[in-house]
């Protein structure tokens, strides 16, 4: 007869707690996009399946009374828990995982079971997590944290990778620690299973923090926070940065790099090995600045003294193998500017081999083969017939 008093006693209790709907409406949220980090490789992806398990008991009716969670009218703690998951869903980037909501409390808010499935595995999206956010609905009931973290246990069943399981919750007047149940998860998925709990509770609760605190140190990987330090967005950025990424190797975008040093960068660079100092154009290539007479292959002395600094610059760097291109525009025959082109490389060849004492330069001719710029204007064909030094090997 005790028993069935103490059951009524409790059922009605329940049935009290009631499970009316309580919406607020927050402030907007700006998240940090996190795209770009994963996208250069500086983050990679560590979780690849996101399980949520929320405190949907008659406690979280109660009105949350942190100061940065501002909405009309002020939100109760349930509001809060969906605030927090929505922010949450803003600023996780786009990864491929399997992801699922449950709750834990009882009554008509959980079709009368002590542990809901409101959102089965299924792909992540920022929509359909969005859906499944909006499938709680309300809060009642006691706290039957252990239905709630059994249940998660079978929801697992069919997940492969990574597991983040995330626990929402005031840890207030809970049926049990959780301890047994999360020691009992850990033992079936084992080091695939990190657990996360954030503490969604006002001050006359601050134990609550302690015992979700509990949950991750038995699973041993994850942490717990609270809402507070999760609120704003470089908060929210680091929370899901810790949960669902980890430190990768970034690749280096090629517009920020120039491996040569010749002040053009890597994206651009039609000759990335260029000696460091030397005269190149806007594409990187190390060009000699010097002009010929039509039809000529004589260096004029005005470019003497370019030339001398090439030949310091050799002699700095003798390992270098250096072949010196001669190129000309389309004007006239490709025979004549063949020929041409072999003439004007070979006296380069000669002063730069005669000032450097270098026995690693060559000389070729490419004639009109190998335009650089367009050769229907006159400046483009002038900027063609050009003597170019091509780094072989350092």
């Amino acid at each position: 007869m005790k028993k069935k008093n103490l059951f009524t006693a409790a059922f009605i209790s329940l049935l009290a707690s009631g499970c009316a709907t309580h919406t607020s409406t927050f402030e907007a949220f700006q998240a940090q996009d996190l795209n770009p980090m994963v996208a250069s490789g500086q983050y990679i992806q560590k979780a690849d399946n996101f399980f949520v398990l929320n405190d949907s008991s008659s406690s979280m009716n109660d009105d949350y009374h942190g100061s940065i969670y501002v909405a009309q009218p002020t939100p109760n703690k349930f509001s809060v828990e969906k605030e927090i998951l929505n922010r949450m869903n803003l600023t996780i980037p786009n990864l491929k995982m399997t992801t699922s909501i449950r709750s834990f409390g009882y009554g008509d808010c959980l079709s009368w079971g002590f542990t809901q499935l409101n959102y089965p595995p299924t792909d992540y999206s920022q929509s359909t997590f969005d859906s499944g956010i909006n499938t709680l609905k309300c809060a009642s009931g006691g706290t039957p944290i252990s239905s709630g973290l059994s249940g998660t246990t079978e929801d697992l069943a069919g997940t492969s990778g990574n597991i983040a399981v995330v626990i929402l919750s005031d840890g207030h007047n809970l049926d049990s620690n959780g301890i047994a149940e999360v020691k009992a998860m850990k033992q079936r998925y084992g080091d695939r299973l990190c657990v996360y709990s954030i503490w969604v509770g006002n001050h006359k609760e601050k134990s609550g923090q302690q015992v979700l605190q509990q949950l991750s140190d038995v699973a041993g990987c994850g942490f717990s926070t609270n809402a507070e330090t999760i609120a704003s967005a470089d908060g929210m950025a680091d929370f899901v940065k810790q949960v669902f990424l980890k430190q990768g190797n970034p690749v280096p975008v090629c517009t920020t790099l120039d491996s040569d040093s010749d002040g053009i960068n890597d994206c651009d660079d039609k000759c990335p090995n260029t000696l460091p100092g030397t005269h190149v154009n806007e594409y990187g290539c190390w060009i000699v600045d010097i002009k010929f007479d039509n039809d000529s292959a004589v260096i004029k002395r005005q470019y003497f003294h370019e030339l001398e600094d090439i030949a310091t610059a050799i002699q700095q760097h003798p390992n270098v193998k250096i072949e010196v291109q001669g190129h000309t525009s389309s004007t006239g025959s490709a025979q004549h500017n063949l020929g041409l082109s072999i003439r004007r490389a070979e006296a380069v060849k000669n002063f730069l081999v005669e000032k450097s004492n270098s026995s690693n330069i060559t000389s070729r001719g490419y004639g009109l083969n190998n335009p650089m710029y367009s050769n229907a204007t006159e400046e483009g064909r002038a900027k063609n017939r050009r003597v170019q030094l091509e780094i072989i090997s350092k």
